[in-house]
């Protein structure tokens, strides 16, 4: 018999329904994994009263940790005191209770027993001792134990951490590593046990010591946030949304541990919690879950505490022009040499926070982190900053930054006056190498981890100075280049902005299904980075509107027809690898490909009504087929009735499981959970479905449409929405349209029509569209504005 040594997860516990638990939970049932949740039994009414109540706060949550409603039937509450036996059979339990260390091991204790040998026992904490909680299990059961991080929210964020202990076995963390990459699409970072791991130490101390710079150079917290958003590459919440959102408590919590744990850390003296918070704590304003915090709603205004006035006033977010023109500039040696020599008090506290930001990581590395890179990718997976601190430092010219750091140290500026370690100062201009980063510990350039799952992601995501090569170029214009990898299948990407969909990437794509036919086994659509295609390219039509060129535009929709057409009749398999936007053409190309692999993050939908036209490369007749198959012969109205209402009201989806829902995918369409797997699978799918001898489908000559008896059920639905004010004159106006095609036009009901009756429908309605001013201005609004306008 074959020895058995793959591990295999066919149900996980989650050990606590608070709203980390319950939202791992979540994510696991997304991931149709098998689920049960426990918490304690409620005191009164059903034992699992607790879990339910939990269950019921994540059906509010926004962003929704559910990739369509119904997942939520798949979780199984529970309780410690009737339920225990449940763990026997689980293969994986995660334990996330409140982060104090004598509950966690009390709760130890009472599992253990129930605990199968082959079964993977993690605690989801974010800093307390992985060997302290180990101390408690039985022997048997520490093997297979060690720390899990999740970060919030867990279905979005790409980071996980694991953590072992003195006693973790190397393949326990290995089975885990590909489980958390592969079915929950995560990013994994191996951490070391030290206090509060790798992101949130480096994250709470970048707050940290931005509360101590803000506080320093009395800037107001408003401004702060302005600094230190996306304008230097950090998330949109900046630092003190941040906090609010992320809780008040919960920080003072985090920096109460770090306090107690890191005595002889040298930036102890900034590991404490502010008065102005501890004040805030005892108010309960504690953030965005108790209604405000540093920042809170009055009205429609956005108002800010201000702590000289000790008051709330009106939120003025205004970074100071010259600083806002030094964050402009595209070199960042350019940017960092004029923010460190700049009296602006608004630019020396951003260069305070990098100095002391670059100090810290240098210092801290080779204790807390295997490497450079597992740091740098610790912080943008789990805190959604564009680049890593050592990212940043390399950038910006390693030599001139370690300078102005000792510069600073020497003249007493620091927060600390530790030297920078002597790797630092080497004479090396880099930490990331094209092969490898460096790390402290072996004083050597490691490469990443060679774990089998890491050959299913051929571009991983990349830190500075790793090279992505993107194989052999078959053909090139403007708009696209195809490529290949193996000589077996041709790779589709486009080169636009936002893959914007115009005459150049339609000429490609016309093109490249041709030489697809010739030479290889199959196409594959695929961008390198998100998103997959915003849509028909609109500076383009704008263009051609303004020289009144009506000529180009239907020669461009002609062609749109013609390239969703080519995907779809093409004589070997086209696959489609989407993620992110999928909107308008970029959905079109999408439903006419031979097969989607989609990554669970992706949000389609023909959004075309928004910009006031209606989908022309084919949607509303591939729509009306979809809806004509499903009705197998009987009455396609109430199939017809989804489909028109997407379009109508511009639906996108909210995950890819929601847009098979939707009809945008197809039941056979496939969902990928991590995106930098999607074109390992998309290329697998093109040589299964080339080995089984694919043949496209034939254009279709027979389909049974529903004729002007339901296009004037649709029509008056829209009459009814008109009057009671939902719509706009100019949406009925499409809407009719609409229902007209997908009616199958002026005929009637329980006639045949052919795929070129309805292109030609879809063109004739879009070019009149185009033709008013109504729709004009809607193109130039979202042009200029980026959303729609509603005239």
């Amino acid at each position: 018999m074959a020895s058995h040594n793959r591990y295999l997860v066919r149900k996980v516990a989650v050990l606590g329904s608070g709203v980390m638990g319950a939202q791992i939970a979540a994510h696991m049932a997304n991931a149709n994994v098998d689920v049960v949740l426990f918490d304690l039994p409620a005191k009164d009414g059903n034992p699992n009263g607790i879990v339910q109540k939990s269950l019921a706060f994540l059906q509010k949550l926004e962003p929704t940790p559910f990739s369509v409603k119904s997942k939520a039937n798949y979780i199984t509450p529970a309780n410690y005191e009737h339920d225990l036996d449940k763990l026997t059979d689980c293969d994986l339990i995660i334990e996330a209770i409140s982060e104090r260390m004598d509950w966690k091991k009390d709760l130890y204790t009472k599992v253990s027993g129930k605990i199968a040998a082959h079964a993977i026992f993690a605690t989801n904490t974010s800093g307390l001792s992985i060997n302290s909680l180990a101390e408690v299990l039985p022997a048997e059961l520490r093997k297979n134990f060690c720390g899990i991080h999740f970060f919030n929210p867990p279905r979005y964020m790409t980071l996980v951490e694991i953590i072992p202990q003195k006693h973790t076995n190397l393949k326990t963390m290995d089975n885990l590593e590909e489980f958390l990459t592969t079915v929950l699409g995560k990013g994994v970072i191996r951490a070391k046990d030290t206090p509060n791991f790798i992101a949130n130490r480096i994250g709470v101390f970048s707050m940290l010591a931005t509360m101590h710079h803000t506080e320093k150079f009395s800037l107001g917290f408003d401004v702060v946030d302005a600094l230190t958003g996306t304008s230097i590459g950090r998330a949109k919440s900046a630092t003190y949304r941040t906090l609010d959102v992320v809780g008040i408590d919960t920080l003072a919590h985090v920096i109460k541990t770090m306090s107690d744990t890191l005595p002889s850390d040298p930036w102890h003296s900034i590991f404490n919690v502010p008065t102005w918070i501890q004040a805030l704590i005892s108010k309960g304003a504690v953030g965005q879950k108790a209604g405000g915090g540093v920042f809170r709603k009055v009205g429609k205004e956005i108002h800010v505490l201000d702590l000289k006035a000790q008051e709330y006033r009106l939120s003025k977010p205004e970074a100071d022009a010259d600083v806002v023109a030094i964050l402009k500039l595209k070199d960042p040696s350019e940017k960092f040499k004029q923010l460190k020599n700049s009296q602006n008090p608004q630019a020396q506290f951003l260069w305070a926070i990098f100095r002391d930001l670059f100090h810290y990581c240098a210092v801290q590395l080779e204790e807390i982190a295997d490497n450079a890179r597992d740091l740098d990718l610790a912080i943008r997976w789990g805190y959604g900053w564009a680049m890593g601190p050592f990212e940043t430092w390399q950038a910006a010219g390693w030599k001139f930054i370690t300078d102005a750091i000792n510069e600073d140290i020497a003249a007493g500026k620091t927060v600390a006056k530790t030297p920078l370690p002597a790797w630092v100062t080497d004479g090396r201009s880099e930490v990331h190498f094209s092969n490898g980063s460096y790390s402290p510990s072996t004083q050597k350039k490691e490469p990443r981890r060679e774990l089998p799952v890491y050959a299913r992601q051929f571009y991983p995501e990349r830190v500075l100075g790793e090279k992505a090569i993107y194989g052999e170029t078959v053909y090139e214009n403007d708009g696209v280049r195809l490529w290949t990898k193996d000589d077996e299948i041709s790779i589709l990407s486009f080169k636009s902005k936002m893959h914007a969909i115009g005459s150049d990437v339609l000429e490609g794509v016309i093109k490249s299904v041709k030489i697809a036919e010739e030479k290889f086994k199959g196409l594959v659509l695929w961008q390198s980075e998100p998103p997959f295609s915003a849509g028909a390219n609109l500076a383009q039509v704008t263009q051609a509107l303004k020289d009144n060129d009506f000529k180009t535009l239907e020669t461009m929709v002609k062609r749109f027809q013609d390239a969703s057409m080519a995907l779809k009749h093409s004589l070997v398999p086209t696959v489609a690898a989407v993620q992110g936007l999928a909107l308008g053409g970029g959905c079109e190309f999408v439903m006419h490909c031979s097969k989607a692999v989609a990554a669970l993050e992706t949000y389609m939908g023909l959004v075309e009504v928004g910009v006031g036209l209606l989908p022309a490369g084919g949607g509303c007749k591939e729509f009306t087929l979809r809806a004509a198959k499903e009705a197998k012969g009987g009455n396609i109205f109430p199939f017809l009735q989804k489909y028109f209402e997407n379009i109508a009201m511009a639906k996108v989806s909210r995950s890819a499981e929601d847009a098979k829902e939707l009809g945008y995918l197809r039941p056979s369409d496939t969902i990928v959970f991590n995106p930098n797997e999607l074109l390992y699978v998309a290329t697998q799918e093109v040589k299964s479905l080339y080995e089984a001898g694919y043949r496209p489908p034939l254009k279709s000559k027979d389909i049974l449409v529903t004729g002007k008896g339901g296009t004037a059920t649709f029509k008056a639905a829209l009459v009814n929405m008109l009057a009671g004010g939902f719509i706009s004159e100019h949406d009925h106006k499409i809407g009719s349209y609409v229902a007209t095609i997908l009616g199958g036009g002026d005929i009637d009901q329980g006639n045949i029509v052919t795929d070129e009756w309805l292109l030609e429908l879809e063109f004739r309605f879009f070019m009149e569209l185009l033709r008013t001013e109504k729709t004009q201005q809607r193109i130039k609004y979202m042009l200029e504005n980026g959303k729609p306008l509603r005239n």
